[in-house]
């Protein structure tokens, strides 16, 4: 039986959002999974499986699916955005005037908004300021939450009522939660590690040692956490779960979309012949196209990014881009230390 009085709601029906909703669902809590898909909504309703998205895994009898967002969004407490970041800013609009001030926000979308360079909660706090904003992030592969293994997550927010509600909705003997009051660095990590998953693809691609992805690991964590410090997060938030556990799991993992757009990109096919193969949205593509324009701008020091960028958007040879990149300036192994105490 549930132990909280939430009602809640979660807006998209790809592979996170179902496995959230489905996982706050059998604890005993009233959810209601909205899909865009009037037909997909109710195929999946009757057959309690998203086969589209994760294909084998039962959907609790108790989950409400629908395609109508005013039913979805009645009275509710808590609300999942679980959209692609591009179609955030156009749901909002759609939400706001359903919402009470008192419902909680939670993005779990992993990119960056093209025009403005704003992370998703910050999309959130735009157009539904009325309302407490949070995110969660981390190493969160949904084929895998739907397999029950044992994972974790982040809550980022600075309101600790948020953090709590979250940790009681999605907590189980498989799922921890944990919490952090770096929202920016939790949410900015879970989009620039995508841009790695891809480079990390590519070197996968290519038969690489395994002290090259040492090599692509360490250092992609570097970038991350030198960008991220320079517009403002906490650089120790990247040595947790939505930094370098997320950056793991998307860089060695087959289940990662961008890690499958490198690996296509890596045996020679276009960047549209990847998107077409891998066939669900992959974020970092759209996030290294920013994140290289933002660091070019700020004087940031990205060369596995820039490679990134040569070879996608400038018809660079892979090759070449790495060559170019093991030739760039030397930098200090660890930029970020604690100091002693006195």
């Amino acid at each position: 039986m549930a132990d909280n009085n939430y009602k809640v709601a979660v807006l998209g029906g790809g592979s996170f959002g179902t496995a959230i909703a489905n996982m706050i669902a059998s604890k005993g809590t009233p959810v209601t999974l909205w899909m865009r898909s009037e037909s997909r909504a109710k195929q999946v309703e009757h057959s309690r499986e998203n086969s589209h998205y994760l294909p084998g895994y039962k959907l609790c009898e108790s989950l409400d699916i629908t395609a109508d967002l005013d039913m979805a969004l009645r009275d509710i407490d808590v609300l999942f955005f679980a959209v692609p970041s591009s179609s955030l800013r156009a749901l909002t609009r759609q939400v706001c005037d359903f919402l009470s001030p008192n419902t909680l926000l939670i993005s779990t979308a992993k990119g960056i908004e093209a025009d403005s360079f704003l992370l998703p909660s910050q999309i959130l706090e735009q157009e539904i300021p009325q309302c407490t904003v949070g995110v969660i992030s981390g190493p969160n592969l949904a084929a895998e939450i739907a397999q029950f293994q044992i994972t974790a997550t982040v809550v980022a927010s600075e309101n600790s009522q948020l953090c709590t509600a979250v940790q009681e909705l999605l907590a189980s003997k498989y799922f921890r939660v944990y919490a952090n009051q770096d929202r920016y660095g939790v949410e900015l990590a879970g989009a620039l590690k995508n841009i790695y998953a891809i480079i990390a693809g590519i070197a996968e691609s290519l038969n690489a040692g395994q002290n090259t992805k040492s090599l692509v690991l360490t250092r992609s964590l570097a970038e991350m956490s030198r960008f991220a410090a320079k517009l403002g997060a906490n650089p120790l938030t990247f040595i947790g779960l939505s930094g370098v556990g997320d950056l793991y799991v998307t860089c060695t993992s087959s289940l990662s979309r961008n890690f499958r757009i490198g690996l296509a990109l890596g045996q020679g096919a276009s960047l549209d012949q990847a998107v077409a193969q891998v066939k669900q949205t992959a974020e970092g593509i759209n996030t290294t196209r920013l994140v290289v324009n933002k660091a070019e701008q700020l004087g940031i020091y990205m060369p596995l990014a820039s490679a990134l960028y040569a070879t996608m958007f400038e018809g660079k040879s892979i090759p070449d881009a790495l060559t170019t990149m093991m030739l760039a300036e030397q930098n200090a192994d660890v930029e970020f230390t604690l100091k002693a105490s006195d």
